[in-house]
């Protein structure tokens, strides 16, 4: 692939009207070398965050609505169908994840070294809220058995933060629909064989009540995932 002149922000929102504003401002404020587009992906929510985004009028920003509600996983797969640029950021749509680390996660695919880039919440000297114990430790199991499967090293396969050539998407189809978008996806750039950096980021995450949404049925649909495409045949692609 080509230089990367453009990068698409795909953020997948669900009842997020206490946040939603200050993480577009925070996503349209980061300095950065190429150009960007901001996808916002409206999966029905239901507290106020459609009418918010309705009357949204932003430069470089696109809102699309779903009409039912599909889980995280559908709303990335509708922003990556309308994203124009070479390569692609998630981003949810709370405060957990800082926009203002873009630049170092690209960094690596601006380099020319890597197809996709992880976050990672688990290594590098950045600050973390300390949090719930048995959530972290979920995570790492995840990756652990994940990384047995994909034979990849990675420390936190179910961090929001992933960064990846578009061109990626022509080569793997994504089929779940909630956050068992994660090791899906994970499986399927590693039957690619693709190059896989990881980047140590900061995290603020936040308790259920005040608003996080995953959970322990999530945490078993992931597992089941992770074993559904973890015999994926492995092929090289050029990207």
């Amino acid at each position: 692939m080509g230089e990367i002149k453009k990068v698409s922000i795909v953020i997948p929102c669900y009842n997020e009207i206490n946040t939603i504003a200050a993480i577009l401002e925070s996503v349209l404020s980061v300095p950065l070398e190429i150009d960007r587009e901001v996808i916002v992906v409206d999966d029905c929510s239901k507290d106020g965050t459609r009418e918010f985004l309705q009357n949204l009028q932003l430069k470089d920003v696109k809102v699309i609505f779903h009409e039912v509600n599909r889980g995280k996983g559908a709303a990335l797969r509708t922003g990556f169908m309308h994203a124009e640029g070479d390569c692609i950021i998630i981003q949810d749509a709370d405060l957990e994840y800082d926009p203002f680390e873009y630049p170092k996660l690209l960094k690596p695919i601006l380099d020319g070294k890597a197809d996709v880039v992880y976050g990672s919440r688990f290594v590098g000297g950045e600050s973390h809220r300390v949090l719930y114990y048995w959530h972290s430790l979920g995570n790492k199991f995840l990756t652990n058995i994940s990384n047995m499967f994909t034979n990849l090293n990675l420390t936190d396969m179910e961090v929001c933060y992933k960064v990846f050539k578009r061109s990626i998407l022509q080569h793997i189809e994504l089929k779940e629909d909630r956050f068992g978008f994660e090791p899906e996806f994970t499986a399927k750039i590693a039957s690619l064989n693709c190059s896989v950096y990881e980047v140590g980021i900061s995290y603020f995450g936040r308790t259920y009540s005040e608003g996080k949404k995953i959970n322990w049925k999530d945490g078993f649909r992931a597992l089941y995932v992770i074993l559904k495409y973890g015999f994926l045949p492995r092929k090289s692609v050029k990207l």
